[in-house]
């Protein structure tokens, strides 16, 4: 189309908006989101406005170190220039000729990352179906620009918060819904729990029908309706993830299964007295379990040849170990009174029984699982299944920390973080840094190579090229998380 005929274009859309909206008092913001439509047009409201850092067509970075989220070592000196939400240029400083009308920014002694892809990251917490509203903030203040929620608790609040969020109308990440958490006899009575196989089949095509491509399973599903819900949900192009216990990681790999959630610690393959279809059995496999034993690695590349995703949570099992489970003071002080006496109540628990070897020696064992997973060549996400004092976004960076200690690399564990979790939602246009995707990225202060603890020190994140203050989005949730 020429541009005449698009300057028309959004000529018209622009008075039709104006015409729709003439009773409302709010005005709000347009611009135009190429990534998806070229035509599109975006309402950016007012409510967005006290969070946004830049909001300019035309970005140039200079001097970074970019962290492109692909695997490949981080590069320096580098200058990404961002058009329209899109990254159009990237390359050394010297290379790269910086348009004359450019919003520059010189980006010296920090450090570009993808925005996160969350792979594990509800919109509710024990006791609290639905903290949405501030889980969101606290996401995208973090630098996760991406999330996948991995069952709801709250599922058409859920729907509802995603497009307000992807119409501009509210502060967060883009949410790629879930249905309810499916289970089995014996299992949360809060969750679905099939009656027979037509209720399952009619449960499913509900939320089919409301638009949710992901479906998970909890510890309980038996493994005949697993095999329902697979194939129900890939007859309708949506997968299924499990968090697993009766069902084995190998038999819900041969049904056909997408994700498993968690790694060793919700691996019942190794349980001894364990009875098919039933979460039953010894776990003395977390102590005794060799993990680099044939036995393992068979399993491993049994699920790497189905193309099975594994997400690791390892943020959240640290925060049960006496030792480890300390909240800091933006924790703190994000979550509600009822949290924070929670905290202290645990921490007084904690503090009697520091010496507790075993939770330690388990996250060491949990770790050497996912690791090895991902040198075999799995895919290897990350989300942080917030709970306790491990907060949404704060968990996932803390996930950063703990896979740097894992043994990752800089450039590995970024990967697992962004990349990857594109890659398992196959989506093109997140989760790297590269020319022509969506400007999805996160500026940090300081050098992540050097120091992983500074992945919190997050000083603008980008979302369709518009940069963001995690400043002034955290100010606005105090004592707000868990509010009863």
């Amino acid at each position: 189309m020429s541009l005449p005929n698009l300057t028309y274009l959004y000529f018209i859309m622009t008075f039709l908006f104006c015409f729709s909206s003439c009773k409302n008092t709010t005005k709000s913001k347009i611009f135009v989101d190429k990534q998806y439509n070229e035509n599109q047009i975006i309402n950016l409201s007012d409510s967005l406005k006290p969070y946004i850092k830049y909001n300019k067509d035309l970005l140039a970075f200079t001097n970074a170190t970019i962290v492109d989220g692909t695997g490949k070592a981080l590069k320096q000196n580098q200058t990404l220039i961002i058009k329209n939400g899109i990254f159009k240029e990237m390359g050394n400083d010297a290379d790269i000729k910086i348009p004359h009308n450019a919003t520059t920014i010189n980006l010296k002694g920090k450090t570009i990352i993808p925005g996160i892809v969350g792979m594990h990251n509800h919109l509710h917490i024990p006791r609290f179906p639905d903290v949405g509203d501030v889980a969101a903030k606290l996401y995208l203040a973090s630098g996760v620009t991406t999330i996948q929620t991995c069952g709801a608790a709250s599922p058409y609040n859920e729907l509802e918060l995603s497009k307000r969020i992807k119409d501009a109308k509210q502060v967060g990440p883009e949410i790629i819904p879930s249905a309810p958490f499916i289970t089995g006899q014996g299992g949360n009575p809060n969750m679905i729990i099939p009656r027979d196989t037509e209720h399952l089949k009619d449960t499913m095509k509900h939320w089919l029908d409301q638009g949710v491509k992901w479906f998970k399973v909890y510890r309980n599903t038996n493994p005949d309706d697993l095999k329902t819900i697979i194939e129900v949900a890939h007859n309708n192009q949506a997968k299924v993830r499990g968090h697993l216990c009766s069902i084995t990681f190998e038999e819900a790999t041969k049904l056909g299964i997408d994700a498993i959630e968690h790694g060793l610690n919700s691996t019942s393959d190794f349980r001894t007295n364990k009875d098919y279809g039933q979460c039953n059995g010894g776990r003395e496999y977390m102590d005794d379990l060799i993990i680099d034993s044939p036995e393992v690695k068979r399993l491993q590349q049994l699920m790497i040849d189905n193309k099975v995703f594994l997400t690791s949570t390892v943020s959240i099992y640290e925060a049960s170990i006496p030792n480890r489970a300390f909240a800091d003071k933006r924790t703190i002080k994000a979550m509600s009174p009822f949290l924070q006496d929670q905290y202290k109540e645990r921490r007084a628990s904690f503090d009697k029984q520091m010496n507790d070897s075993i939770r330690n020696n388990r996250l060491k064992r949990i770790m050497q699982f996912e690791y090895q997973y991902y040198k075999m060549g799995g895919l290897l996400c990350a989300g942080v299944d917030a709970g306790r004092h491990v907060l949404p976004g704060f968990g996932d960076q803390r996930n950063y920390e703990l896979l740097i200690e894992a043994g990752f690399k800089t450039e590995e564990a970024i990967q697992i973080m962004t990349g990857n979790g594109a890659k398992a939602l196959e989506r093109q246009d997140v989760g790297t840094i590269q020319v022509g995707k969506r400007a999805d990225f996160v500026i940090l202060n300081g050098n992540l190579e050097k120091d992983a603890t500074l992945i919190k020190n997050v000083e603008t994140v980008f979302k369709k090229g518009i940069g963001y203050n995690p400043e002034s989005i955290l100010e606005t949730i105090e004592e707000q998380f868990g509010k009863e």
